[in-house]
């Protein structure tokens, strides 16, 4: 899990021409995006803020002094308003996040009103660690969006110079570019152009699976999407994460998607751990925790 599959060039983003078509005719179109959910970007429809646009740009909000909060991992701590990740990318701010100074190296803020992750890591009932995959681990990531939260989860998989992999995929090219311009500053991550429920387009970045899988994409059939790339991709005993944004599908209320998306993991065989309700951080979604049994 750990190595580095037949010498490629990690950093180097994955282009699949079929999904970058429908994208650029959605944005001629004024429709905007339709496969993919992305990091929040804040409340009650104000526009994305466009992360900084080179890896080494200093955050303002740079800060000194002890580690922040208790441990979670080597990677990461939590404070009572946010985690925090061991940055694989010191002096360098993704998305205008705070950074705290350390003797070896720093600590980023892991805003959880813009990560869905971060912000189920504080509103879990359960140990926070356990949604969290381990360093060296491969991760897939579906819904990438601009990197927020890709970011950090490159910081957990990549701790220590383990040579974790993030397959970020995302189907718009405005959050390719973003990601590539992250990708040159933190080797084992992989942009792809690509649409989630087009597996073609970035299986050959996991032969071996993943141990840790993450989708976040806005559009009808939801679970069905994470469904199908846990059968095919998510490790036995490994974890999945699946954002799932109750509007996305229409015509169907909260309580009834709920158990249908229930119904759904289950027939999948995989276990349900929790459901997250994010509400405070980000409205009408619900953050499913989902393991794989060892015995898949």
């Amino acid at each position: 899990m750990g190595s580095r599959e037949g010498g490629q060039n990690l950093g180097r983003p994955m282009q699949h021409r079929g999904p970058a078509r429908r994208v650029r005719r959605h944005a001629a179109d004024g429709r905007g995006r339709s496969g993919s959910g992305g990091e929040s970007h804040g409340h009650q429809g104000r526009p994305p803020t466009t992360p900084i646009p080179f890896p080494g740009a200093l955050s303002m909000g740079r800060s000194f002094g002890k580690p922040p909060g208790r441990r979670l991992t080597e990677a990461v701590r939590i404070e009572r308003a946010a985690p925090w990740t061991w940055s694989a990318n010191p002096r360098s701010s993704v998305y205008g996040e705070t950074l705290r100074k350390a003797k070896d190296g720093e600590w980023r803020r892991w805003d959880p009103r813009r990560s869905k992750v971060s912000s189920g890591l504080l509103r879990t009932d359960a140990a926070p660690e356990r949604l969290l995959p381990a360093p060296g681990s491969h991760v897939l990531y579906l819904g990438a969006g601009h990197g927020t939260t890709v970011s950090h989860i490159h910081d957990v998989v990549c701790h220590g110079q383990a040579q974790g992999r993030v397959v970020a995929v995302d189907h718009s090219p405005r959050c390719l570019r973003d990601l590539t311009r992250l990708a040159h500053a933190r080797p084992g991550l992989v942009p792809v152009l690509g649409d989630a429920r087009r597996q073609e387009a970035w299986r050959m970045w996991l032969p071996h699976g993943a141990s840790w899988v993450f989708q976040d994409v806005a559009q009808a059939h939801q679970a069905s999407i994470f469904t199908a790339a846990c059968q095919r991709f998510l490790l036995p005993g490994g974890r999945g994460l699946l954002s799932l944004k109750v509007e996305s599908d229409r015509g169907t209320d909260a309580a009834a998607l709920r158990v249908k998306v229930e119904e759904e993991l289950g027939a999948a065989e995989l276990v349900l751990d929790e459901v997250i309700d994010l509400e405070g951080f980000e409205d009408d979604h619900l953050l499913f925790v989902v393991g794989r049994s060892e015995r898949a």
